[in-house]
């Protein structure tokens, strides 16, 4: 119900901007995260934006590099990757976690209600 865009392989320190569309239902009111798993490793927490968009969380790695957002509808989440580095190379999904908070962020991947089938990032050194 959620349909990740926009992975593709690009050289270290270029850009890539991930979309988060739903299919089938809208997800306006829920809260949105990026996660990701590279191969051999657990899935990690990457950014998370509330429902309203006026909140956000990023993982360390990713700070200053990284900025979520929502579309003008709230119903599409985009993730903008600048400067990129070979250690962010990982599948990318989108998550959706109902919530009743505009402000609440949440960077655990169990919270969450649903998920994308993911987009691949591959960033060559």
């Amino acid at each position: 119900q959620l349909v990740e865009s926009g992975g593709g392989l690009v050289q270290a320190g270029g850009s890539l901007r991930l979309s988060c569309a739903p299919s089938g239902r809208t997800f306006a009111n829920y809260a949105m995260g990026w996660f990701r798993q590279a191969p051999g490793k657990e899935r990690e927490f990457v950014t998370a934006i509330s429902r309203s968009g006026d909140s956000t969380d990023y993982a360390d790695s990713v700070k200053g590099r990284f900025t979520i957002s929502r579309g003008n509808a709230k119903n599409t989440v985009y993730l903008q990757m600048n400067n990129l580095e070979p250690e962010d190379t990982a599948v990318y999904y989108c998550a959706a976690k109902r919530t009743d908070s505009d402000y609440d962020v949440f960077p655990i991947f169990q919270d969450y209600n649903y998920w994308g089938q993911g987009t691949q990032v591959t960033v060559s050194s």
